[in-house]
């Protein structure tokens, strides 16, 4: 789910940057491009732990920019079939519900919720079992599991099936 790996960036930055605090800008700089993103390969990047080696910059032909390859620490959050996700209820409508966990944007189908718990709507709009004891409604935390996975370039869609309600603190990003 979690993982600490090293990746490498090539930077440009531009010549009104250069000067004594110029690894302090090619840092910044990358956090601000880098945190947040998702690569199909790696998952999605949750932090920069720490620069290993910034490389000699190369001047790119007809500008003043110059190219820094840059090693990089970071943690990234990549999900795989077969795992269980907590996640928190972010809107609950007759399709199923969306979620979150962690940087995954999450949705359950109807489809994946047991077959006790039925959809009502209203005021607060919901998933009731049949005997009224467990409700799914915003703001609830679930155990999802993970029954498959599509990776592209830019991003990872997971497909989700309804475990059960969690009383577990869910850590957002």
């Amino acid at each position: 789910m979690f993982f600490h790996i090293v990746l490498e960036r090539n930077m440009q930055l531009h010549p009104r940057h250069f000067g004594p605090h110029l690894r302090d800008k090619l840092v910044a700089k990358l956090m601000k491009d880098v945190e947040g993103t998702c690569s199909g390969r790696h998952g999605f990047v949750v932090a920069i732990t720490g620069v290993d080696n910034i490389g000699k910059g190369r001047i790119r032909d007809g500008t003043g920019f110059v190219t820094f390859p840059v090693k990089y620490q970071c943690v990234v959050f990549r999900p795989f079939k077969g795992e269980v996700l907590e996640a928190v209820v972010t809107m609950v409508n007759k399709m199923g519900f969306f979620a979150e966990a962690g940087p995954v944007q999450i949705f359950v189908s109807n489809h994946l919720i047991p077959d006790d718990m039925e959809f009502q709507s209203g005021d607060v709009p919901n998933y009731t079992t049949s005997d009224g004891s467990v409700k799914i409604i915003k703001d609830s935390e679930v155990r999802l599991k993970i029954i498959g996975t599509r990776v592209d370039a830019t991003e990872i869609v997971c497909l989700l099936m309804l475990l059960s309600l969690s009383s577990l603190v869910t850590i957002k990003f």
